[in-house]
């Protein structure tokens, strides 16, 4: 999707309201290249941390609610029209050898396929470069995850080639490394 058709969204932080969009992402198609869905336990830990990044102001990362804009006008009704679409963050890392951000999303069906979360991982690209922190941000999808690797290469990520990774810990599998240059983002 080019830049002058891309949806218009907004990132809002993470914030304790935000529990039941973790549940809503957490339904198996949408867990199936993440190791399936979380326990409630694990669920209500994520929150947790989600919540605690966003308020963290040490540019360890931040994590974001994706919220879907309506086309047209700014006024009160369009307002009242966006959507919350789905979750983006970045967090803080070592990466070979490297301090980088890296970044992971989700966005529920019915805004899947609409170029969200392309337009999301840019605005999020963003953020991360205003932190002035790390140089470069990494995505990590499993490179049988066609729609999310698209993603990258539609947000301006370079493709650094595959890699074993686990995620979650214990759950290995073989994801693709994207990197962006902040610094030239």
């Amino acid at each position: 999707m080019d830049d002058n058709r891309a949806p218009a969204v907004r990132l809002e932080p993470w914030s304790e309201g935000d529990a039941e969009l973790l549940r809503a992402l957490n339904a198996p198609e949408l867990t199936t290249h993440l190791g399936g869905p979380e326990s409630e336990e694990a669920l209500a830990r994520r929150h947790r941390r989600y919540v605690d990044l966003s308020a963290d102001r040490t540019g360890a990362g931040r994590m974001f609610r994706i919220v879907l804009l309506p086309t047209g006008a700014a006024d009160e009704a369009t307002e009242a029209a966006a959507a919350t679409a789905g979750s983006i963050g970045f967090w803080a890392r070592e990466w070979a050898g490297e301090q980088v951000y890296e970044t992971g999303w989700a966005v529920l069906p019915a805004f899947q396929r609409r170029g969200v979360a392309t337009a999301a991982a840019r605005a999020v690209a963003e953020r991360a470069r205003a932190e002035g922190r790390r140089r470069h941000l990494h995505a990590f999808p499993s490179v049988d995850h066609p729609a999310s690797n698209a993603v990258c290469r539609a947000a301006g990520f370079e493709l650094l080639g595959p890699q074993d990774f686990e995620y979650p810990p214990g759950h290995p599998i073989r994801c693709n490394d994207w990197r962006l240059d902040l610094e030239r983002y």
